[in-house]
């Protein structure tokens, strides 16, 4: 048995000294008395060949006894191969995580390494790459369809039945395309999750053959020349917001994507040379954008800069000037016009010209395709670049906006012949 060699009564009475002072109670425990008469207990052992030291804390708050248990401890955990200051630390890293996830549940926040935490750790990441629109609908797909459902839980314990589990309410309700989506996000999660250490296996993939396919979605359009100058006529009559009806009057010229023409910016525009510069952040396809435009887009634009050039966006909200309009304000307005949702929509302006560019102007298909922003290449797998046939594009968009002006004048089209350039 070990004999102990202090006394509380003696370490009451010791005095400070010009020099720390060291009052050993044996087996490695000893009391440093400072100068200042600061009294600190340490413990010193070996481990693996290196001596070290640990402290056990100050004396009278730990008393001679607690120093004792301690210091028992740690010889213990010695024996036992471990290192009482790498033990030390770890206890002090689980003590911390606990206290991290009691504040974080107390605020209403994801429990460390759940998959909500996990999946909103991997969106703060790469949603910056990624259009507003696009990010917004990832977040709020998960918002309503995942993180209710399994968000708490912790990311080890999703396996494939669970999230099967999960994305099967989706599909219950006939959202097949949005279960896939939602699988196709939680894959990524998953991956994330695997290359930052917290699992080593991605559910996902196992789980694609047990979602029923999604038919095709086709956006609503109106195709037949006749009924596109029906379209352009009420259009022209639309007695809502000015803004709107402007964006109206251009989406059919320009055919770009509804969240590009919404979000178009003054500073992209250049009036003078006729030209539409969208930015890589702003497109699908994360590629810059040219859009050239006809004269009568440069007409509608200069009478709507009175109103809103001194802004950042083309075409504000009606509420606010620091927002753009609506995402539904151009499919709210068709509403109004009469044009169903399964006649018409506002993305249906780009199938009109891919539609009738080809089929009635007989233009070569690769301009449309460009103009589209689609991925476009070469017979050598390159990818045109933004100003690739550019002349040609802008014929094309200035024939297409003539073309458009004689339907709304309900003037008889005959198709032209088929452009061999």
């Amino acid at each position: 048995m070990k004999r102990h060699l202090l006394a509380d009564v003696a370490i009451r009475n010791s005095k400070p000294d010009d020099k720390t002072q060291r009052l050993s109670d044996g087996a490695g425990l000893y009391l440093l008395i400072k100068p200042n008469n600061s009294k600190w207990w340490r413990f010193d052992y070996s481990i693996d060949g290196k001596r070290k030291t640990l402290s056990l804390g100050v004396y009278p708050t730990v008393s001679l006894k607690a120093a004792r248990d301690r210091a028992d401890a740690a010889r213990q955990d010695v024996v036992n191969g471990i290192d009482p200051s790498t033990s030390r630390k770890d206890h002090k890293a689980k003590q911390a995580t606990e206290r991290e996830a009691d504040r974080r549940i107390a605020e209403g926040l994801p429990a460390i390494d759940s998959f909500e935490d996990v999946a909103r750790e991997w969106f703060s990441k790469f949603s910056t790459e990624w259009a507003p629109s696009h990010a917004d609908k990832i977040i709020r797909r998960l918002e309503r369809d995942i993180f209710p459902w399994i968000g708490k839980q912790h990311i080890t314990d999703v396996n494939a039945p669970a999230l099967l589990s999960v994305l099967g309410r989706i599909e219950s309700r006939g959202a097949k395309e949005t279960a896939h989506r939602a699988l196709q996000n939680c894959g990524q999660i998953f991956r994330y999750a695997v290359a930052t250490g917290r699992v080593e296996l991605n559910p996902a993939p196992s789980l694609r053959d047990f979602l029923p396919s999604p038919k095709p979605a086709h956006h609503a359009a109106i195709i037949e020349p006749q009924a596109v100058g029906e379209l352009l006529r009420a259009i022209d009559s639309y007695q809502g917001y000015f803004v709107t009806k402007c964006a109206l009057r251009i989406a059919p010229y320009v055919f770009v994507r509804p969240g590009e023409l919404r979000n178009a910016e003054w500073v992209e525009i250049n009036l003078d040379q006729a030209e539409w510069d969208i930015p890589a952040e702003r497109m699908k396809m994360r590629e810059p954008h040219l859009v050239p435009l006809a004269t009568q887009v440069v007409e509608i634009l200069r009478e709507l800069y009175a109103l809103t050039g001194s802004g950042r966006f083309v075409f504000p909200g009606a509420r606010t000037t620091s927002r753009p309009m609506s995402n539904n304000a151009v499919l709210a307005a068709l509403r109004r016009m009469g044009f169903g949702k399964d006649e018409m929509t506002g993305h249906g302006f780009r199938a009109m010209a891919r539609t009738i560019l080809d089929q009635e102007l007989h233009v070569r298909p690769d301009f449309i395709e460009h103009q589209l922003a689609h991925a476009v290449r070469d017979a050598n797998g390159r990818a045109y670049n933004r100003t690739t046939h550019l002349p040609e594009r802008k014929q094309m968009m200035q024939d297409w906006a003539d073309y458009l002006d004689k339907l709304k004048t309900g003037a008889e089209i005959i198709a032209l012949p088929r452009r061999m350039a």
